[in-house]
């Protein structure tokens, strides 16, 4: 079992910056692929970015924010540069097993999930 434990959120103005972290238990992790989801009040939960050996975006968030992990601290993390009004919402991590080889953006394909974090941006 990976427990999944997500901090960093908080309340931004746009154009400001956050930085998102997500610290994993478990031996295993650098084997992991990682992922970061969002959900805004009243939507579907939406892929945001995802690491393994490679990193994919959505394309809301393409050249603003950068995933990034550190493998010794079992940890990953979200920069979330020029933050929008439009990218409030509660922000998940989440991890799946060795058998996805590459950073997928299919919440299907994600084992375990943290609680969430905050993060608003007020115009």
């Amino acid at each position: 079992q990976v427990q999944l434990v997500e901090s960093g959120g908080g309340l931004v103005q746009a154009g400001g910056s956050l930085r998102l972290s997500c610290a994993a238990s478990g031996r295993t992790f650098s084997s992991y692929a990682m992922g970061w989801f969002r959900q805004a009040p009243g939507k579907e939960r939406e892929f945001v970015a995802a690491i393994r050996w490679n990193e994919i975006y959505a394309d809301s968030v393409k050249g603003r924010f950068t995933i990034s992990r550190d493998n010794a601290k079992n940890t990953v993390y979200l920069q979330m540069n020029s933050l929008k009004p439009e990218d409030t919402a509660v922000y998940y991590c989440a991890a799946a097993q060795d058998r996805i080889t590459i950073a997928t953006r299919r919440w299907r394909d994600y084992d375990y999930w943290g609680q969430g974090t905050q993060v608003t941006v007020s115009s």
